[in-house]
């Protein structure tokens, strides 16, 4: 087997809003094109942890390196370079609905083109190399047979295919992806998050995903974060979510025990 490098080395990991702790002293590694869940309660810290990797929010203390650098120290065109390689995902969709699937795709190329090109691309006219890397993220999504049709004409689910897609076209080296799948159906969400990790694997990248439900963690990830009260309480495969692993992620109240508890076996059966 061959050994892979570390793409993100998290170093006591704190974040702090006024006297409100969000995360405290996380330290962890994750390998490149590993599938990484980051799982807990609400106000766990999981949307925290994906903002300071994606420096939407800078670390109160510690470091986050990605090839050895540690990205709470950049700014300017280093930053932005850091961006354009880190491809995120939301929960609310973000695309221009009246624009077409391949227009919205394309958006993700933006990042990387310039001098003539970029300012062709501002009048959504992209250099066929652009538009051969949008149609293989469509492909590798399963709507390219979709490129033409317009955004809000797509259900919820495909939308956020969409989504995925932008993201894989923009060419990054790491996806974070913040609760992809709570506005969906449990039929859709297994649909996006096939599509995440299909399209993740083929490209070789690295994705760390924030769930609501456990069951998706397990389904789809091959390694699992639990925070609780903004600190990392379990770092393990997916098959070692045993009850005490539970107990120290969500606690015991009914509305931890109602997020943990298997997706109903029918509602998988359509997904």
């Amino acid at each position: 087997m061959i050994a892979r490098a570390p793409a993100v080395v998290v170093e006591s990991l704190s974040k702090a809003y006024g006297a409100t702790r969000a995360l405290e002293r996380v330290s962890l590694t994750i390998l490149a094109g590993q599938f990484v869940a980051v799982i807990g309660r609400s106000g766990a810290g999981k949307t925290t942890l994906l903002r300071c990797l994606s420096r939407a929010a800078t670390p109160t203390e510690g470091a986050i390196r990605v090839e050895g650098r540690d990205i709470a120290t950049l700014g300017g065109r280093a930053l932005r370079r850091y961006r354009a390689r880190t491809g995120m995902i939301y929960q609310q969709f973000n695309l221009v609905r009246r624009l077409t699937v391949m227009d919205n795709v394309l958006i993700g190329r933006l990042p990387h083109t310039a001098g003539v090109w970029r300012w062709a691309a501002l009048a959504r006219c992209f250099a066929p190399r652009d538009r051969d890397i949008a149609a293989r993220a469509l492909d590798h999504v399963g709507l390219l047979d979709r490129a033409w049709q317009r955004v809000d004409t797509l259900s919820g689910g495909q939308q956020q295919r969409v989504a995925i897609a932008r993201a894989l076209a923009q060419g990054p080296e790491l996806i974070l992806a913040d609760e992809p799948v709570a506005s969906l159906d449990v039929a859709n969400g297994a649909a996006v998050m096939e599509a995440l990790r299909h399209g993740a694997a083929g490209a070789g990248l690295t994705v760390i995903a924030t769930l609501h439900h456990v069951e998706y963690a397990r389904r789809f990830a091959d390694r699992v974060l639990g925070l609780a009260e903004g600190r990392l309480v379990f770092d393990g495969a997916p098959a070692a979510l045993d009850a005490a692993a539970h107990l120290r992620i969500f606690g015991d109240s009914a509305a931890a025990r109602a997020v943990r508890e298997p997706l109903a076996t029918a509602e998988w059966a359509t997904a």
